[in-house]
């Protein structure tokens, strides 16, 4: 999954505004972090060396609005790379799911992204996270296991925000930031300012209010370009190596998330649920390899250890469809409820509902039983994944 893609020239129309350009653009590094690994990924790219950019995030980073894959953001800023280093071979990795978080995040970047070994990644999750200590903790789990992968990679932590009202979880991922002095590039500072500032119509950018359409994706574009050409002109200026803090800013039961789908995960009994093994396409074909059931009282059980689970399921626009609960250790009545029907219209949504969060890790009976049906039922529950972690 995540094949690399090719990358078009964009339209720099932003790149024509003069100081206003550099008013807004001087604000974008919100912290500045080590750049000891963009440096020397910079120079090897220099040199002629093949180099990996990856990008992880939601439907922003998808490419949501984008005419075509080639205009989103992500593809227009890897461009950078082989407009500087013509000599180098660049490839590049866009694992954006829609409507997705970092708790998520965390869970599949190994399948879906680091596979590859990337040398430098982009993570956005600042307009799909929450802001709160749940979120803080997934992102950072997020930033350390991306951190630490094997292949090293340089990560920047890209902030996005609505539009108009420039509301995002900013100030949380920064802070993750900050502890691990990594660069952190706001989008905000350039975008929302401007039409805060009455210099920019949000409607140029944006049908929504979050997702860009190609004037957007160019300007976000715009703005890692001009993050990036700030750390080549001093790539040779001495940077000290990075120290990376071993004590975390939170509990960090996230760091290692495990996603077990159909034939990862051990079930202890089954009635009901029926096994998916339809081939999923790539990544974003997100409802596959799980586990369907549509008759009330229809049930899975299994044992899992940790210290903290979630569940991943279909809301679904087609309606009506069932709903489920989650019992774990045999509490009833703090069962967690799971409703199978979507009131939006924009399409199904790939839901994720944290079941508990404990401060031991310990060994958990968990079973999920259909508590609701309908006499004619336009879809079934469909259970895409189990997600562990802790």
């Amino acid at each position: 999954m995540g094949k690399p893609g090719v990358c078009a020239e964009p339209d720099m129309g932003f790149r024509k505004e003069g100081s206003m350009r550099d008013k807004y653009l001087d604000t974008i590094v919100v912290n500045r972090g080590n750049q000891k690994r963009l440096k020397n990924l910079m120079l090897r790219a220099r040199a002629g060396e093949s180099v990996a950019i990856g990008y992880l995030g939601g439907s922003i980073t998808m490419g949501c609005d984008a005419t075509a894959p080639e205009k989103c953001y992500a593809s227009l800023s890897c461009q950078w790379w082989r407009e500087r280093f013509p000599q180098a071979e660049v490839k590049y990795y866009n694992a954006g799911i829609g409507a997705t978080t970092s708790e998520f995040g965390v869970a599949r970047v190994d399948e879906d992204l680091l596979y590859a070994g990337p040398d430098l990644v982009f993570i956005e999750f600042s307009v799909n996270d929450g802001n709160s200590t749940h979120f803080l903790e997934t992102y950072e789990g997020l930033v350390r296991h991306v951190y630490n992968s094997p292949s090293r990679p340089a990560v920047v932590l890209l902030h996005n925000s609505f539009f108009s009202t420039g509301i995002s979880t900013e100030e949380i991922h920064t802070a993750v930031g900050r502890h691990y002095d990594l660069p952190c590039v706001s989008f905000r500072n350039n975008v929302h300012a401007r039409i805060a500032a009455g210099e920019l119509a949000a409607e140029s950018v944006t049908a929504d209010d979050l997702h860009p359409n190609d004037t957007g994706h160019v300007m976000l574009a715009d703005t890692i370009r001009h993050f990036l050409d700030g750390v080549y002109a001093e790539a040779e200026h001495p940077e000290p190596e990075p120290v990376f803090p071993e004590r975390p800013l939170t509990p960090n039961r996230y760091e290692h998330s495990r996603r077990l789908r159909n034939g990862q995960l051990e079930v202890d009994s089954c009635e009901g649920f029926t096994e998916d093994h339809e081939p999923q396409e790539d990544m974003t074909d997100i409802f596959k390899c799980g586990w369907e059931a549509w008759e009330e009282g229809a049930y899975m059980e299994f044992t899992m250890t940790g210290s903290a689970l979630a569940m991943q399921y279909r809301r679904t626009i087609r309606k009506p469809a069932p709903a489920a609960r989650v019992i774990v250790d045999g509490d009833e009545a703090g069962a967690v409820a799971l409703d199978g029907e979507f009131d939006e219209n924009w399409g199904d949504l790939l839901a994720l509902t944290t079941v508990f969060e404990r401060q031991e890790s310990g060994e958990h009976h968990v079973r999920i039983e259909l508590c609701r049906t309908h006499e004619k039922e336009a879809s079934g529950f469909y259970l895409v994944s189990v997600i562990t972690a802790g």
